[in-house]
């Protein structure tokens, strides 16, 4: 309780000779007008933010129709869905607008992306990224040629081992 009661209290300071009831009273119309002047405030400068961000185009991810009324040319990668997430996270970094839509006449569904024909660098470059992420996952599962050999080789002498033991106990 008492920690509420100083968390509300508001200090005045006045240099005067006399305090009296009226020179309270100016003050606290004087306070009372810099907190509605700093409330307005504020919430104008809310509302210019609002503003500023309709005003700004759209980023990353946005539908087609908005994409097209950029006039800028559009064209379209196709994607499986399984990499669509992963392709979203280059397209990010690039900073490139783009907007997603279903195939459904093929099967399994393909996703078209579309984007601004002016992104065709940063496109290209966020393609390269994705691309090489990929081959670099399928290779890091490769087992390499060295130790495949070695593999085969000592599983051919387990069979040779085997057909031995096979020969021997048929005679």
């Amino acid at each position: 309780m008492q920690e509420e009661v100083t968390n509300k209290t508001v200090t005045f300071v006045v240099q005067t000779v006399r305090l009296s009831a009226d020179i309270m009273r100016r003050m606290m119309e004087k306070y009372l007008q810099s907190r509605q002047q700093n409330h307005r405030s504020k919430k104008a400068q809310k509302q210019q933010e609002k503003l500023a961000k309709k005003r700004e185009p759209p980023q990353g991810r946005i539908k087609v129709k908005d994409l097209a009324k950029q006039n800028a040319g559009m064209e379209n990668y196709e994607i499986a869905n399984k990499e669509l997430k992963r392709f979203e996270k280059y397209a990010r970094k690039y900073g490139i607008n783009y907007a997603v839509k279903k195939d459904k006449s093929k099967d399994p569904p393909v996703y078209l992306v579309f984007f601004k024909g002016r992104d065709r660098a940063a496109i290209d470059a966020a393609f390269r990224d994705f691309t090489g992420e990929q081959l670099r996952k399928k290779n890091k599962n490769r087992v390499g040629i060295r130790k495949k050999l070695a593999l085969y080789r000592a599983a051919a002498k387990n069979q040779k081992k085997a057909r031995d033991k096979n020969r021997q106990q048929v005679r």
